[in-house]
């Protein structure tokens, strides 16, 4: 069967966030369709006595208190997949303040409710997509997280092929996707999400997964911490919650939070290091205009230009006042109606990523009763260690740190790879197996349209590069075939699942 590049769906389901898009293009796009991995479901459906049809509410996340987490699951036997409401058709009714029961199916890194999921892709699929069920001539490409059993892909082949009528299915691992989009088949990925960041080594095309970890750290707990220091700003403080007329600590809370998710979103936030990239500019004034544009650097040019004219023109009392406040690091923002002034605690947005133990005893955090969290260096750090020695050396030179956070905190691999030098020195052991240093990697600028999104979309964009060749394979030995399906069943898809064999 020959398959068009236009018809090529490819969809990445992530712990809380799902993105799909339509056809492979020579220059590869980011998904056109990016919506929060939950379902919602008016109370009123389950009739009178629907609360007794809830079971596991609120059903915590592993080693992890799931009492401040804002993810929660929510089994409900007796819904249908059209009782759900997703993407556009949720936030309207959360907005109008209806009485919805929210649940988030892929949260645990498996799939917690398989209807909700359905649910889900079919919003997806149809609705976003705009793709017809009847004659549906789209294969589609579907990356997952790592670790899932036989059982699961075989029950994803089954209603991709029967409830939506596929014209082809491949389930590639994400952590695979995301190394591919660093342009390598060998190093550790290590995924930042909101609650959790996983960890994952990969040797020569291959997940090594006896090796994978993960640490229940993500960006929730870094904008945790930056809203506690943030508590430490008069500005801040006598705008949101001022002294004549406070606010309650839960609500100031939330209030805080959302102001950090507006910094971060912003691209106020960076980790100071020595890894930053300047604007191409010799010494003599001579800019390489070629280097400009291929970089995709010519806005910054413009505004470092326009910046140097302004200063020819400012007194020197002005110029004073500019270098005062930049050497103080002070950036004005507005949110909900106040003008505040942030200052360098913005910076330490990371911090509780390399110090969990920063996050003791802050409002909106608890401490987990099991082992105490690792810092993510730590993390890194023993899941390379397990890996037989003479692999260690191709792992470690390729640092991959992907996340949505990448794509507003720049700096974040470099901080790591300060950070993870300890587990890769060994005065003992001088050989020519001996890793040197770790090499931190990111996706290549020749992406165009990737250049300005950090490593945050690299799974997308691996699951593209992915399926541009399993899918031109006319014999489908990457890929379950409708003909594939109808012969062997969902057991179709474990032959073509390499991490399955």
């Amino acid at each position: 069967m020959s398959i068009r590049d236009s018809n090529v769906v490819i969809i990445e389901v992530d712990r809380t966030v799902v993105r799909a898009g339509l056809g492979l293009h020579d220059l590869l796009k980011i998904p056109s369709v990016e919506i929060p991995a939950r379902v919602g479901l008016r109370r009123n459906v389950l009739g009178e006595n629907g609360d007794a049809h809830l079971n596991g509410v609120d059903e915590p996340l592993a080693s992890t208190s799931r009492a401040t987490s804002v993810f929660l699951q929510t089994s409900i036997p007796k819904a249908g997949v059209k009782d759900y409401l997703v993407g556009a058709q949720l936030d309207e009714a959360l907005a109008n303040g209806q009485d919805i029961i929210v649940s988030w199916p892929f949260v645990d890194g498996v799939v917690s409710d398989w209807t909700q999921a359905e649910a889900i892709w079919k919003y997806i699929l149809f609705n976003q997509l705009q793709r017809r069920r009847v004659q549906n001539e789209s294969p589609v490409l579907f990356s997952i997280t790592t670790g899932n059993s036989r059982d699961t892909y075989e029950r994803i082949c089954k209603i991709f092929f029967e409830r939506f009528n596929v014209a082809g299915l491949a389930i590639l691992e994400r952590p695979m996707a995301q190394i591919y989009a660093a342009n390598t088949l060998s190093g550790v990925v290590v995924d930042i999400g909101d609650e959790v960041t996983d960890v994952t080594p990969i040797y020569e095309g291959f997940i090594h997964d006896p090796a994978r970890g993960k640490v229940f750290l993500g960006m929730r707990h870094c904008q945790i911490y930056v809203a506690n220091l943030l508590r430490s700003n008069p500005t801040v403080m006598n705008a949101l919650s001022p002294p004549g007329n406070p606010v309650d600590p839960e609500t100031l809370q939330a209030t805080l939070v959302d102001l950090v998710k507006q910094l971060w979103k912003d691209d106020t936030i960076k980790i100071p290091s020595t890894g930053e990239t300047a604007v191409p500019d010799d010494n003599e004034g001579v800019m390489d205009i070629a280097a400009v544009v291929v970089a995709g650097k010519e806005k910054a040019v413009i505004e470092s230009n326009q910046k140097k004219k302004n200063q020819g023109k400012q007194t020197e009392a002005e110029k004073k006042r500019e270098r005062e406040i930049e050497a103080m690091d002070l950036i004005t923002v507005q949110f909900r109606g106040h003008s505040l002034t942030i200052g360098k605690e913005r910076h330490r947005f990371c911090e509780p990523l390399f110090d969990p133990t920063l996050l003791n005893g802050l409002p909106g955090f608890a401490t987990p009763d099991e082992t105490p969290l690792l810092p993510i260096q730590d993390a890194v750090g023993q899941v390379v260690t397990q890996l037989d020695v003479d692999k260690r050396q191709y792992v470690w030179q390729g640092l991959f740190v992907t996340g949505d956070i990448t794509r507003h905190v720049k700096g974040i691999g470099v901080a790591l790879q300060s950070r993870v030098a300890p587990f890769i020195a060994n005065p003992e052991l001088q050989s020519d197996i001996q890793p040197r240093y770790a090499h931190v990697l990111s996706v290549p600028e020749y992406y165009a349209e990737y250049r300005e999104t950090g490593n945050s979309y690299a799974a997308f964009l691996g699951s593209s590069i992915a399926a541009k060749i399993i899918f031109s394979d006319s014999n489908g030995k990457n890929y379950v075939s409708k003909a594939d399906y109808t012969w062997k069943g969902p057991h179709s898809i474990i032959e073509m699942a390499p991490s399955l064999l």
